[in-house]
């Protein structure tokens, strides 16, 4: 793998497509149309064929300003297919979308049927051929489409920052937007606006298919990683940059394993992105496949170390002594899992929390305190249904086998000031005084 100033500029001018494109895509997902760009890459064919009619030219600029007011268009018909004909955003965009592209097959057909009018020149970018087309810029030369895309960019971040309070308020809640004074219609068709321009602009240089990739593809990622609005935004143009160089890397690079010298920069590029939104998918720390199973493994651990304490506590107070191997068999009928038995006892152990005598397992004093806190919630919650809630009291526990692993220090005080003093539950059982609470910030927890 050879890196050279050309795989530079092309991962610049890559970068500055996918961070203008996840910019604005960010507020697309939000408002339920990430599909607009698709859309719009359909619709722009009536706008070929008519910049080719009028200007009589197949020039990439009369192209573009065709297909960027189609796009406009695209975005301005769906907003009124979607009012007026009272169908969901998704819908109109694919009654859009198909009309115009089906118009642009017969606009050829009627009146270019013998000209070669290419699409690609719009729809379908060689990313690799950027760092030729050139302008000179501060006395040196700049790849043209680096200079045309950082421009888009600059455009779509100030048009955030200029607006977005009004942005974020009418993506969320355009009917309290409007309340608020705000033109929500306005900004929506201002957006629209912006979105046409950014993805036809795009599409020459980076193509139609890493254009609609990062479109979706960071934001839905971003939308993963966080639920702040503003770190979304950023999140998003970031990992549309790390997309554009990684899949660069991994054009060159990969394709070596099988030995092929290189492959399709744009597509690796959209693969990249793929694979840091599945990355998002399993490692998010709030929504991520394995960051949730993790906290349920930690939630499911606590609650059964806390099922051994309070298991060792009812042992003692009764006089008796459990044996490890008997405790473990008793949380494997409870619970139906003798290794995470097993595992909170450890825990236990590590924390000096129980300890193996001759005779048994026997709470050291940080576990009967543990324990007592756990008991007490245990038993006040029992005391406080059985007054308050009409229930038998062989109901009673069942119940409070679920709420004292959730029941907090303040919440078991007003429960004990609820009941007026009481010390026994409605078995008759002893309410312990007090007692600390395992901290549940430590591992294993």
């Amino acid at each position: 793998m050879h890196w050279t100033s050309l795989d530079t500029s092309i991962v610049i001018v890559a970068a500055l497509g996918a961070m203008a494109c996840a910019l604005l895509g960010s507020f697309l997902l939000l408002r339920r149309m990430s599909m607009m760009g698709d859309a719009i890459s359909h619709a722009v064919l009536p706008g070929l064929v008519a910049a080719f009619l009028i200007s009589g030219s197949r020039s990439a600029m009369a192209m573009l300003i065709g297909a960027a007011v189609v796009g406009i268009l695209t975005a301005a018909f769906t907003q009124w297919v979607h009012q007026l004909g009272k169908v969901e955003e998704s819908a109109s965009m694919g009654v859009v979308f198909t009309a115009l592209f089906a118009v642009g097959l017969v606009m050829i057909v009627r009146f270019a049927d013998s000209v070669d009018l290419d699409p690609e020149c719009v729809l379908y970018g060689a990313i690799e051929l950027t760092p030729l087309d050139t302008v000179t810029l501060l006395g040196k030369p700049v790849a043209r489409s680096a200079v045309v895309l950082a421009a888009v960019l600059l455009l779509d971040v100030a048009f955030v920052l200029a607006f977005y309070k009004e942005l974020r308020i009418s993506s969320f809640d355009p009917a309290l937007a409007t309340t608020l004074g705000i033109h929500a219609r306005l900004m929506h068709y201002v957006l629209m606006t912006l979105v046409a321009m950014t993805t036809v602009a795009c599409f020459e240089s980076i193509g139609s298919i890493l254009v609609i990739a990062m479109l979706i593809v960071p934001p839905a990622a971003a939308h993963l990683l966080t639920d702040r609005y503003g770190v979304l935004l950023l999140l998003s143009t970031l990992l549309g940059a790390a997309s554009a160089g990684l899949g660069h890397l991994g054009a060159i690079w990969a394709p070596t394993w099988w030995g092929f010298e290189d492959t399709n920069t744009a597509g690796m590029m959209a693969v990249a992105a793929g694979l840091l939104f599945a990355a998002a998918v399993l490692f998010s720390p709030r929504h991520g496949i394995i960051s949730r199973a993790l906290q349920r493994l930690r939630l499911t651990l606590r609650i059964t170390i806390e099922d051994v304490l309070g298991l060792l506590y009812r042992v003692e107070e009764q006089g008796l002594i459990i044996r490890p191997g008997a405790a473990i068999e008793l949380l494997r009928r409870t619970t139906g899992s003798g290794w995470l038995g097993r595992l909170a006892m450890a825990e236990l152990r590590r924390r000096r929390c129980i300890a193996t005598m001759a005779d048994g397992l026997r709470l050291t004093g940080a576990g009967r305190r543990a324990a007592a806190s756990l008991i007490r919630s245990h038993r006040l919650w029992e005391a406080y249904t059985a007054r308050h809630v009409a229930l038998p009291t062989d109901h009673l526990h069942h119940s409070a086998e679920r709420a004292e692993h959730f029941i907090s220090r303040p919440m078991r005080e007003a429960l004990a000031g609820d009941l007026d003093g009481v010390r026994t539950d409605p078995q008759g059982r002893t309410i312990p005084n007090g007692g600390t609470a395992l901290d549940p910030t430590k591992a294993g927890a």
